[in-house]
């Protein structure tokens, strides 16, 4: 029977009661409510899909050399991308980016200027993340609503900038490792190694043996019984918290 107790002849309140009972029952998880309070903002590495759709995405920063290439390739598997384009990229390739878009790939927001967002203030963060998008938007009529961080960095103020202003920001769970310069069988071996239902896999359109790769990828993952859509149409709309979650790996789960 839970017993209130007296201090100095007096009776403590009913709230020191309850607090008293709580300590004493174990009520009152401190560390628990203390994790929650402090839990590290994630982005989106992959999806909860009971279907086996996957979506994959190339970052281009720097070098052009093959983008024309991956869209031919993209387009005789009838396949749909996603690229997060650099607007310094944009202002050197914007026929690319119209290339891109016409072709009905993903045009998504990879940064202005491939800074690391870590350094930057939150009002830095957002003028960065817009300079791109009107770049976007101006060769190709749509604003992104997504965007992958540059170097994969981040922390909790650039994942809250980012969502403050509607965007949400995209990782990956396979990194197909051909900025490394593998060989292509390589990356292929990595990719459908690791490929769930549910990934994002990241490629970068100007690395050495992409080109050389993705045929092989696409053919074995077709076969397999996956279907690729863009990172748009992978994740799960609404809101984080009340539509979907984020569990510790950066997995989208439907929050029912």
């Amino acid at each position: 029977m839970m017993k209130c107790f007296s201090l100095k002849g007096k009776p403590l309140t009913i709230l020191a009661c309850l607090l008293a009972a709580a300590v004493m029952f174990g009520a009152v998880n401190a560390p628990a409510v203390m994790a929650s309070a402090t839990q590290r903002q994630l982005p989106i590495y992959c999806v909860q899909r009971d279907q086996k759709m996957i979506s994959i995405s190339f970052d281009a920063a720097w070098g052009n050399e093959d983008t024309e290439q991956l869209i031919d390739i993209l387009g005789k598997y009838d396949i749909k991308a996603t690229f997060f384009v650099v607007g310094e990229w944009v202002d050197k390739y914007p026929e690319s980016v119209k290339a891109l878009h016409d072709a009905g790939h993903e045009v998504m927001n990879h940064s202005n200027t491939h800074a690391h967002m870590s350094q930057l203030s939150r009002e830095e963060i957002i003028a960065d993340v817009n300079a791109c998008n009107d770049k976007i938007e101006a060769v190709t009529g749509v604003r992104p609503t997504l965007i992958r961080p540059p170097y994969g960095e981040y922390d909790d103020n650039v994942i809250s900038a980012i969502r403050s202003i509607d965007m949400e920001p995209i990782q990956w769970d396979v990194d197909s490792l051909d900025w490394k310069d593998l060989s292509a069988a390589d990356i292929t071996k990595r990719v459908t190694g690791k490929v769930q239902a549910g990934s994002i896999v990241l490629f970068h359109n100007a690395a050495k043996h992409t080109p050389e790769a993705l045929p092989g990828i696409l053919d074995a993952l077709l076969q397999e019984g996956y279907t690729f859509v863009p990172i748009s149409q992978l994740i799960l709309p609404g809101e984080c918290g009340a539509d979907y979650t984020l569990d510790h790996t950066g997995r989208q789960c439907p929050a029912s």
